[in-house]
């Protein structure tokens, strides 16, 4: 088993008044978890970890300390928090002076760098391992570069001979003590301290999932690329068609209501395209069938039954699974009946029923079909669906 010699300090004490969140950076949530919490999930998959050290505000010791201790739970990882500093450079100094005696490599980590991999941290503590130096991970600058005086562009910056650094830092661990007792000035990072003392930095490749998240812009970026992690969401479509009916006593109903002054829909239920348009849409996207095969023609209880009992049947069906709706957009498909009087009515119905928003739109065939005969009616539908915590998928479906 390879010898644990490595100790990270994660510094997490910054107030974020660019992210504009009203607590510090690192205990605002991203994807429903603190940036903290997803830095120390990476971090603690280190192999070589021995201890970890997070510096926060006083306003948050207990939150990290809590949050820390659950996450490593059984692992042989010393675990400590302290209070940040007034500068990153207090913080670091702080955290140091936990050092333990046998820590032979430092990592220092923004916990704002809250998607830097696993790898990113073993790269960085293996360079400094074999090389006895500093190392530093960057990543190559892709923009073209300037040089200015005020408002005055005075030169374009060779971009080949920059890079933008990240973090993990690493340092031997007695080299990082030394040069942060003889600091007599703050420096922006570590590497620059380190230079400052007179040590030589290693350059090795950075990773782009390590970026800095700072603004509202980052954290959304963020959110989208989440680690690479599936983002949870389904989307499905949904069709249905039906023909007026020869009874000119039933009713039309769509989107679960009744539309006065129309012929109703042949159907088996009430013949409510919009409806049965959504609930296939919905399940689809949950992966669980399609309305016929949970709630076929073959069920007589659902004979004449309105469409809002097999959407709330549908919505059973993908709560078991974990899922909730989103949204539903649906368009009908059609001469008539006019769309536009009912629109709202129908939008509240379904939302009142589906807990989401609903769209409903219409359109024609240009003539085109049994439906530009005016024969019957189609709705399309979509569905998007997002998986809820803790869910968890069903036994099957409604039983017959």
């Amino acid at each position: 088993m390879a010898k644990r010699d490595i100790a990270l300090v994660v510094v997490a004490a910054g107030q974020g008044q660019r992210l504009g969140a009203g607590k510090p950076k690192a205990f605002v949530d991203l994807v429903g978890r603190p940036l903290l919490t997803h830095a120390i999930e990476s971090i603690i998959a280190l192999p070589d970890l021995a201890q970890l050290i997070i510096a926060v505000p006083e306003s948050h010791l207990v939150e990290a300390a809590e949050t820390g201790a659950q996450l490593i739970g059984d692992l042989p990882i010393a675990f400590e928090v302290v209070l940040g500093g007034e500068t990153r450079q207090g913080s670091i100094a702080n955290a140091l002076a936990e050092l333990a005696p046998e820590s032979e490599i430092v990592l220092v980590h923004d916990a704002a760098r809250a998607l830097a991999p696993t790898s990113l941290f073993a790269k960085v503590a293996d360079s400094v391992r074999q090389t006895k130096v500093s190392s530093l991970p960057v990543m190559r600058v892709v923009d073209t570069i300037k040089r200015i005086d005020g408002d005055t562009i005075l030169e374009t910056v060779d971009r080949e001979v920059l890079r933008s650094a990240q973090t993990p830092q690493g340092f031997v661990a007695s080299d990082l003590i030394s040069a942060y007792a003889a600091a007599e000035a703050d420096y922006t990072d570590d590497a620059a301290l380190m230079q400052a003392a007179g040590h030589r930095i290693l350059a090795v490749d950075g990773d782009e999932r390590a970026f800095k998240i700072t603004t509202p812009a980052d954290l959304a970026a963020a959110e989208l690329r989440f680690a690479g992690k599936p983002s949870g969401f389904r989307t499905g479509i949904g069709t249905d068609v039906h023909r007026f009916t020869e009874d000119s006593t039933k009713p039309l109903y769509l989107g679960t209501i009744v539309w006065p002054g129309e012929r109703g829909l042949d159907g088996h239920s009430d013949g409510d395209a919009v409806s049965h348009a959504i609930v296939d849409a919905i399940l689809s996207a949950a992966g669980l069938g399609d309305i016929g095969s949970n709630f076929g023609v073959d069920r007589p209880e659902f004979s004449g039954a309105n469409g809002k009992v097999f959407i709330e049947g549908a919505l059973e069906l993908i709560n078991a699974a974990g899922f909730k709706v989103e949204n539903v957009s649906v368009q009908i498909i059609g001469n008539r009946p006019k769309v536009a009087p009912h629109r709202a009515a129908v939008e509240s119905a379904l939302e009142a029923i589906l807990g989401a928003p609903v769209a409903l739109g219409a359109t024609t065939t240009d003539g085109l079909g049994f439906l530009g005969n005016t024969e019957g009616v189609a709705a399309v539908a979509t569905a998007l669906l997002a998986k809820s915590e803790g869910a968890t998928s069903p036994e099957g479906r409604l039983a017959p």
